[in-house]
């Protein structure tokens, strides 16, 4: 497994893995309804409000993630179904809290499905995520670390 910075050629790798990950069919209608296309995430990668880090496996994109600076989120993850359960996604979360963390925020975000059922929920609060409020979408909150700082 190799783990680098999502760099702008990436766009259609991380696109296809997002697209296998989502949980709708209509997953480029419904994220391009959000706003987020290749050139939206480009302009945010570019802009320097967004990073994030790609997994591959043999060359092949299988999971990455992307946090937002100016909000303190973390903003996206998604890890190829085949690839899940290798410590790929713990990787790939820990790089982007740390990349906030380094931000100056002394909390995080996140959002998730609300269904407590869904791999998900139980994955961010493993890693130390705590419910923060609920209604079409499940918020969590994580505080820095003891002993982190910027």
């Amino acid at each position: 497994m190799k783990y680098r910075p999502i760099q702008p050629e990436d766009m259609d790798a991380i696109f296809a893995v997002r697209v296998a990950t989502w949980h709708s069919p209509n997953a480029v209608d419904e994220m391009t309804a959000l706003g987020i296309t290749p050139a939206a995430v480009l302009e945010m990668l570019a802009n320097g409000s967004h990073r994030g880090w790609l997994c591959e496996v043999n060359g092949q994109a299988v999971g990455f993630a992307m946090g937002n600076r100016n909000t303190g989120e973390m903003w996206v993850i998604a890890v190829l179904k085949a690839y899940e359960g290798l410590g790929i996604g713990r990787h790939l979360l820990a790089q982007v809290e740390a990349w906030l963390w380094a931000a100056g925020w002394e909390e995080i975000w996140l959002t998730t499905d609300p269904d407590e059922t869904v791999r998900a929920v139980g994955f961010y609060r493993h890693s130390g995520w705590r419910d923060w409020k609920l209604d079409q979408n499940r918020y969590l909150k994580k505080r820095r670390p003891a002993g982190r700082h910027p």
